[in-house]
């Protein structure tokens, strides 16, 4: 079995309205939907595995998984109690 460099859990939490409306793409994203992280290291693709609303504390879904995921939170739209929780794992 190859091992990987690195695991992490990596996870973006932003606005999806307004002027700072980074995630405004959150809501519409469906599981097994591609999403394509770059940075200065390169570029990494995920797909996604789970994606519901949750409650705005529940933090749970930032514990640490035994591979690398991209966990996206944002606010639901009249929903103040509310967030969309997105979760994408690495595709080899």
């Amino acid at each position: 079995m190859t091992s990987k460099p690195y695991l992490f859990l990596f996870a973006l939490l932003g606005h999806n309205r307004g002027s700072a409306n980074h995630f405004y793409f959150v809501k519409d994203i469906n599981i097994g939907d591609e999403i394509k992280y770059s940075t200065s290291e390169g570029e990494r693709t995920y797909k996604v595995v789970y994606k519901e609303q949750i409650n705005e504390y529940d933090m749970s879904y930032l514990n640490y998984k035994d591979e690398n995921i991209l966990t996206l939170i944002t606010c639901v739209e009249n929903k103040q109690t509310l967030r969309w929780c997105v979760i994408a794992s690495e595709i080899n």
